[in-house]
């Protein structure tokens, strides 16, 4: 006689064996390193450049750009093809897919929350990507969390190598692209600052002697043409200035800088250290000589340095023939 049990009514789907195998932990490497490194690729390759900042023009837009783009790329893939299709790239070359415990394709939201959940298969110290290897059903933290399983299943009958392959072509391509564009908009933007620094040096003592330095006979055409080596900004202080210089009366005024070093430099701005020296007076025996220290900030407007600001640092000393 022969006797047929039958399995017990309350036996659970997690103690029955799956429809199709489970996949292996290698398999799933392979479709999630298709699925995410071409995407990861662009991204770090434009990343970096974004410290720069939009200063370094129109590249910088482009590799924001791209960088966002293929960061959508990979979302796509990850949550909202496989929720439509049932297939991310990787998943399809290499025949697997993830299901519910039961069997069923995962729905968007739960496929949404998975990936949110590899983090904490991240934040174990990948921990949770290598629980696979000894779980009994190849399960990651982020797996037994929403219930989910990793199937091996039949291939779609497109050419998914030749896609694939495509796909890391055109990855490749791009960050190399990228990479380029960055260097030379950061090669760029290195040899504008060193042409901003190299004028400032120059330019910037002589803009200071012609703003400080006036002649008696020639006061009032020397004092207009300093309030032209000014921004807007800064004009009334120094006419404000000029104005008690007229009132103490005619006289020359000659400075000159003897040291200066530029703090900071970019293609708009810049700051110097100046120690500068000078003579008041018109007479031989009346002569004042002047030394001082200032701080000058300068903005470029169009292709002319001007000062933006002046800060003495160290009060003017002043020395004569009746001292």
């Amino acid at each position: 006689m022969t006797m047929v049990v039958d399995a017990p009514p309350d036996a659970s789907p997690a103690d029955t064996e799956p429809a199709e195998p489970l996949a292996r932990w290698h398999v799933r490497a392979g479709a999630l390193a298709v699925d995410v490194l071409p995407g990861l690729a662009v991204v770090a390759t434009t990343a970096p450049w974004f410290l720069a900042g939009p200063r370094i023009g129109w590249s910088w837009w482009v590799l924001t750009a791209v960088a966002v783009a293929a960061l959508l790329a990979v979302i796509v893939n990850r949550i909202l093809l496989p929720a439509l299709t049932g297939w991310t790239l990787g998943r399809a070359l290499c025949g697997i897919r993830v299901v519910g415990r039961d069997g069923a394709q995962a729905g968007l939201a739960r496929l949404l929350l998975r990936e949110l959940a590899h983090l904490l298969d991240t934040a174990a110290l990948f921990v949770g990507w290598l629980w696979p290897l000894w779980d009994r059903r190849n399960r990651t933290f982020a797996d037994l969390l929403l219930g989910t399983e990793v199937r091996t299943v039949e291939r779609p009958r497109r050419d998914m190598r030749r896609l694939t392959a495509k796909v890391l072509i055109g990855a490749v391509v791009v960050a190399v692209v990228a990479v380029a564009l960055s260097y030379l908009a950061v090669y760029r933007q290195e040899q504008a600052l060193d042409r901003s620094r190299a004028q400032i040096a120059e330019q910037g003592p002589r803009i200071i002697e012609q703003m400080l330095s006036y002649g008696a006979e020639t006061m009032e055409e020397d004092l207009a043409r300093a309030q032209t080596l000014t921004t807007e900004a800064y004009r009334p202080q120094l006419v404000a200035q000029q104005d008690v210089a007229r009132k103490a009366g005619a006289t020359s005024n000659e400075y000159w800088a003897v040291s200066s070093a530029v703090l900071s430099a970019s293609e708009d701005e810049a700051a110097m250290l100046l120690a500068m020296q000078g003579q008041r007076g018109s007479k031989a025996e009346d002569l004042k000589f002047i030394t001082a220290t200032v701080r000058v900030d300068f903005d470029k407007i169009g292709d002319n340095w001007r000062v933006d600001s002046l800060i003495v640092l160290k009060a003017p000393l002043m020395q004569g023939a009746g001292q």
